[in-house]
């Protein structure tokens, strides 16, 4: 049974909650007597300002409530992308040969032996010598990189040891060089084949005494700096031939650190051409959906001379000239090596013996159109098309049907 109650109201004061200039509703307050608020409308706004902050307050707290749930999604989010096998956030690949590498850095990085990476341009080797730091003791303090092919001969001494004001023509002020900076840190020197003998005397001291002295100045400096080395040339033949101390070599070669070529790791190159994609489209702003399977075949199949950093560039090129969400890869400048060819173990068919990489594209996407023509009983338009299955555009696929010179096969 449903009762209502009526009754006659006389007055009504209806204020408004405000806070900070905001108004976040209203405060009504009813009585039954006529012009019952005359004397009492400063009290009532007294309580709505109360009420007001109060409000605020709830809202404020549930919004933090919400943002604090949030960040904590995210933050389990960020930790599920960037967990890797041992923890190796900037290094991709799952090849038997760079999990060789990655338990050699796991074993060396808690002490502050000196590391000598060495392996060919491109492969990766200051990304190891991160890896060294961001496991060691000293994480917390500087990582100092110096390329030692990149500095003219006659400066290399000031970058790695600092000079003095007036020390040599054009010191117009004091300087401190990177083993300073370093210090209680790792510093890394990459190229380090390409440090003058003269040079390599002074880099000893530091090795064995952590002493040296600024340009210009007689004051000896200490650093608790780790040493990190890094080299694509054969050091022991540059030894042999005395164009490197020896006694440098072996206080370098404590522990040396191999980083394999790509054309070492074909399992890896997937892996890297999906995490260049998404990088280099993410940067451009592009959607990049698919990665045709001729294309990644053909990527496969080369030999890499400049390893992970000529495929990076190729993956940017090939971001930059895609006009849809499917890769288009240039390759027509890459050219097969006699001596590096690595032929494919998952194809069924050979690949050309001699020619560019674009043939080898050209021969695997025929396979690939005849496969899905095949399939579709050779209809290319509609759901059921070797169009749509190839995630491609009638019109594109006619064209390389044409340009290819795929027929029909009768009988």
């Amino acid at each position: 049974m449903k009762y209502t109650l009526q009754a006659q109201v006389g007055t009504v004061c209806i204020l408004p909650l405000v806070s900070r200039g905001r108004v976040l509703g209203i405060f009504g307050v009813v009585k039954y007597q006529n012009n019952a608020f005359s004397g009492d409308i400063e009290f009532l706004t007294q309580i709505a300002n109360q009420v007001a902050i109060a409000v605020e307050n709830a809202l404020a707290y549930g919004k933090i409530r919400e943002l604090k749930d949030q960040l904590s999604k995210e933050k389990l989010y960020l930790e599920d992308e960037i967990r890797t096998e041992m923890n190796f956030a900037q290094i991709i690949g799952n090849s038997g040969s760079l999990h060789r590498v990655l338990k050699n850095v796991e074993t060396v990085a808690p002490t502050d032996s000196t590391v000598l990476i060495h392996g060919e341009t491109g492969t990766g080797k200051e990304l190891i010598a991160r890896a060294i730091h961001d496991l060691s003791p000293r994480k917390s303090k500087p990582f100092v990189k110096l390329n030692c092919a990149a500095i003219p001969t006659g400066l290399l001494e000031s970058e790695l040891f600092g000079h003095e004001k007036g020390a040599f023509t054009g010191a117009i002020a004091q300087r401190i060089g990177r083993f300073e900076v370093a210090n209680g840190g790792t510093i890394f020197l990459d190229e380090i084949g390409e440090i003058p003998l003269e040079l390599q005397t002074k880099l000893l001291r530091v090795l064995q005494e952590r002493e040296f002295e600024r340009l210009g100045s007689s004051r000896t400096l200490r650093t608790d700096a780790r040493l990190i080395a890094a080299t694509n040339r054969d050091l022991e033949a540059m030894v042999s031939e005395q164009k490197f101390r020896s006694d440098l070599f072996f206080r370098l070669n404590v522990f040396p650190v191999h980083v394999p070529p790509l054309r070492e790791r074909q399992g890896d190159i997937p892996v890297l051409v999906r995490h260049f994609t998404h990088q280099f489209s993410r940067r451009m702003n592009r959607l990049i959906e698919t990665i045709p399977s001729a294309a990644m075949d053909a990527l496969c199949r080369y030999h890499w001379p400049g390893n992970i950093r000529e495929l990076q560039n190729v993956i940017e090129r090939a971001v930059i000239i895609s006009t849809g969400p499917v890769l288009s890869v240039d390759v027509a400048d890459l050219k097969f090596s006699e001596a590096h060819r690595v032929v494919g173990k998952t194809t069924s068919s050979k690949p050309p013996i001699n020619g560019a990489l674009h043939d080898v594209l050209e021969q695997s996407e025929r396979e690939q159109i005849l496969k899905a023509l095949e399939q579709c009983d050779w209809i290319v338009a509609g759901q059921r098309g070797a169009a749509a299955h190839l995630g491609m555009k009638r019109s594109t696929l006619q064209q390389r049907i044409r340009k290819l010179g795929i027929v029909r096969r009768s009988g």
